[in-house]
This record gives C-alpha cells, sequence and structure tokens, in this order.
C-alpha cells in the first residue's frame, strides 16, 4: 500500500439522521470485495476511479447526523464534493408513505435509511452483469478475482488486499480466458466488453431522468431491465428502481408483505402504489428483517464455467 499521498478531509452533517454503513452496503460485492472493507472500529474503507483518478476513502460516522470522511488520491477531492449524495444526505423520501403495517413498521424503526448514489455507473455496472443469472456467491468469486488480478494499487493508506476497481479501458483489454478462469461465461464477458467499449456514453447517464438513463442502459445488448435497475439503485440513487427478474425478489416481496409467493408481473402490479419508492420499500425489508421466503427445495446449484 501507499502511505504518503496528502488526506482531504472533509465532514457532511445530514438534514436528517443516518446510518452510513447501511447506506453504503449495497455496495459491497460479498465479503471479500477487494474495493470495500469495513474495519474494526466501523470506518467504512473504498475504493474509486473518479473522472480525476483512482481514491481510497474512510468514512466514518461521527453522530446520528454527521460522517467524516478522509480521501487519498488524484480523485479525492472529487470524492469529497460528491459525499452528501454518496451517503444519501440528498434522498427525500417526504413523499413516501406506505399503508402495509410491515412496511409501516419498517420505516418507522429506521428512519436514517438513506439511498446513496455513487455517481460511477460502470463500478456499478460490471458486478451487476456478473451477477446475471448466476448465484450470488460465484459472482462474488469472479469479482474478487478478476479486481485482484486487473485492478490497480490502492492509494493512500488501505487496509491490506484492497484494490481499485478495473476501469473501462482494463475491461476492454481483459483477454476472454482471464473471464473464462474468473468463471464468467462468454455471454456476460462479452456484455462487460461492450459496456467498457461505450463507457464514456454510459457514465453521463447520471445527469439524465431516469426514464432516459435506463432507455440508455438497455439499449446495450446484454443489459436488461434487472441490471438497469441494479445500476440505477447504486449510481443514480433511485428510489425506485425496482429489480423486475431477480431469482427471488417477486417471491420474497409476496410472502412478506401477503403470506403468498407472487411473480414479477404480480410484485410489479401490487407495488405500484409505492411509486415513486418501489426499491426503498424492498429495502426498508431487507434491513428490518422482515423479508421472508420459505425453503421449499434444494439451493440453487452453483455452476462452474471453467471447465467448458
Amino acid at each position: 500500500m501507499t502511505v504518503s499521498l496528502e488526506v482531504v478531509e472533509t465532514t457532511v452533517t445530514a438534514r436528517r439522521p443516518l446510518d452510513v454503513a447501511m447506506s453504503l452496503q449495497p455496495l459491497q460485492r460479498g465479503k471479500g470485495d477487494p474495493c470495500h472493507r469495513r474495519t474494526a472500529d466501523g470506518s467504512i474503507w473504498r475504493t474509486s476511479v473518479q473522472k480525476s483518478g483512482p481514491v481510497t476513502y474512510r468514512i466514518t460516522q461521527i453522530d446520528r447526523h454527521s460522517v467524516r470522511c478522509q480521501a487519498w488520491g488524484p480523485g479525492a477531492h472529487e470524492l469529497s464534493t460528491g459525499l452528501g449524495r454518496l451517503v444519501g444526505d440528498h434522498d427525500d423520501c417526504a413523499d413516501f408513505a406506505p399503508d402495509h403495517p410491515i412496511l409501516v413498521e419498517a420505516h418507522r424503526r429506521f428512519p436514517h435509511l438513506r439511498l446513496g448514489r455513487t455517481d460511477r455507473v460502470m463500478e456499478a455496472l460490471v458486478p451487476a452483469i456478473l451477477e446475471q443469472r448466476v448465484h450470488g456467491v460465484a459472482a462474488f468469486a469472479s469479482w474478487r478475482r478478476l479486481v485482484r488480478k486487473f485492478g490497480g494499487p490502492a492509494p493512500g493508506p488501505a487496509p491490506d488486499g484492497m484494490r481499485l476497481p478495473p476501469t473501462a479501458d482494463v475491461w476492454r483489454r481483459v483477454p476472454s480466458w482471464e473471464f473464462h478462469r474468473a468463471n464468467v461465461d462468454p455471454s456476460r464477458s462479452r456484455t462487460i466488453v461492450r459496456c467498457a467499449q461505450v463507457a464514456d456514453r454510459l457514465e453521463k447517464i447520471v445527469d439524465l431522468p431516469r426514464e432516459e438513463a435506463n432507455r440508455r442502459l438497455m439499449s446495450i445488448p446484454g443489459v436488461g431491465i434487472w441490471t438497469a435497475a441494479e445500476v440505477s439503485q447504486r449510481a443514480l440513487g433511485d428510489p425506485d428502481a425496482l429489480s423486475v427478474g431477480d431469482y427471488h425478489l417477486a417471491a420474497v416481496v409476496g410472502w412478506s408483505l401477503l403470506g403468498k409467493p407472487l411473480d414479477d408481473a404480480e410484485m410489479v402490479e401490487y407495488l405500484a402504489p409505492l411509486q415513486p419508492h418501489r426499491h426503498r420499500a424492498v429495502r426498508l425489508l431487507e434491513v428490518s428483517g422482515q423479508a421472508v421466503k420459505p425453503k421449499f427445495g434444494p439451493r440453487t446449484a452453483l455452476v462452474d464455467h471453467t471447465w467448458h
């Protein structure tokens, strides 16, 4: 690790209570994510490549309303400028008015839930593509292997083992056999490369209206409604981005709120009154521990693409 860089320190005091660990948790891609680490003191360490360059940053909760960020690297000032958005200080839930008792209670118990936004599209898009149609455990393992091999060194005093997420230029040049060794099938690897080839255009969706941003994402072959929603949740902080097509989500929503499974179409219809806060409702189910789905059979098998 490199420790000689100047540190940029920033403090954000939010208008409403926030929980920085809860806000940033969706950015972590499994245990051992080389780009995300929570240390024993409760601090969250992350790496990113901003427009201005790479950055390592450490975010610490000071009190219910305040967080402190220490950042190192060429992208430190840019990251610090967007700290409020990252931790969700922009997030407005004033018109969120659920009527289901479970959601009402979850909203009451977790007033500090904030939906942050990173403004970094490729850093959300590549992991989402890796998670298409495979078990999360396998996708996280692929992410770890690829980042450790192709991600750059984290600037500043990053914890051991942390790496930068690969840039679009790097993703464009990853050989097909390296994707194969990381258990990524050709369909997903080709989608990653296609996205990397138009990364500059995709990064600009952070300034577009939500519908137009989703259309631009889904104009890329291999990027569908589920992947676009996963990106919108993280890069854009979209409170309404519902992950339609998720293997578990519709059933979880149904069992949690109605005591029976739903399919995607039924979930979309049932959650329609909660627009524009459908993703917020799902997050409240998750953080409150109220997301349930009975087990009726064997777990989904992990698929190994490396032997093909």
